[in-house]
C-alpha cells in the first residue's frame, strides 16, 4: 500500500474524528476544513484534479465559511445543550438516518459491476460531465440541493434554539 495513502487517510480520519469530540463548536469546524483538505488530498492522489479543485473550492471555501458563519451568529457550545428525552429522540432519529444511508451505498456498491467496460476506461471531458448533470440528471442534482439546504436551515434553526426576553423589573 502506498504511504502517501496511507498518511492522508490517516490525517484525514484523525481531524474528523477530533472535530466529533471537541466541544467547542469553532474548533470542531476548523478541523472538518482540515478534514475536507485531506479528502481533496486523496483525490490529487488519485489523479482527479478538477474534483480536488472542485472539493477545495466547495467544501473548504464555501461550505466552510456557511458552517463559520453560522456557528458565531448563533454562539452555542455542544456544553448548552441539553441532554433528556429530546436527545434521546435526537440520537434515534440520527442513527435511523444514518442506516438509511449506509443501507442505499451498500446497495449501490454491491450492485456495481465490478468488471472493466470494454476496451478499457473511457476519458470523460468536463463539457461531457456537465452536459450529463444538467440533463438527465438535473432533477436529482436539484434535489440533492434542496436536501443540503434545508438541512443547513435545520441546523442553523437547532443551533439557534429558543431566545429569551429579558425581563423587565418589577417595582
Amino acid at each position: 500500500m502506498n504511504l502517501a495513502l496511507v498518511l492522508i487517510a490517516l490525517l484525514t480520519l484523525a481531524s474528523a474524528g477530533v472535530a466529533l469530540a471537541r466541544p467547542n463548536l469553532i474548533h470542531s469546524a476548523l478541523l472538518l476544513i482540515a478534514s475536507w483538505m485531506g479528502i481533496a488530498a486523496f483525490y490529487l492522489w488519485a489523479g482527479a484534479e478538477f474534483i480536488a479543485f472542485a472539493q477545495v473550492l466547495v467544501y473548504v471555501g464555501a461550505v466552510s465559511m456557511v458552517v463559520l458563519f453560522a456557528v458565531l451568529l448563533t454562539r452555542r457550545s455542544r456544553a448548552d445543550l441539553a441532554v433528556g428525552p429530546a436527545s434521546a429522540g435526537r440520537a434515534a432519529g440520527a442513527l435511523l438516518a444514518g442506516g438509511a444511508v449506509l443501507a442505499v451505498l451498500a446497495h449501490a456498491v454491491i450492485a456495481t459491476p465490478l468488471t472493466a467496460a470494454p476496451g478499457g476506461p473511457r476519458s470523460v471531458t468536463v463539457r461531457e460531465l456537465g452536459l450529463e448533470l444538467l440533463g438527465p440528471h438535473a432533477a436529482a442534482l436539484l434535489a440533492v440541493g434542496l436536501i443540503l439546504t434545508l438541512a443547513l436551515l435545520g441546523a442553523v434553526l437547532l443551533a439557534a434554539g429558543e431566545r429569551r426576553e429579558p425581563e423587565e423589573p418589577r417595582p
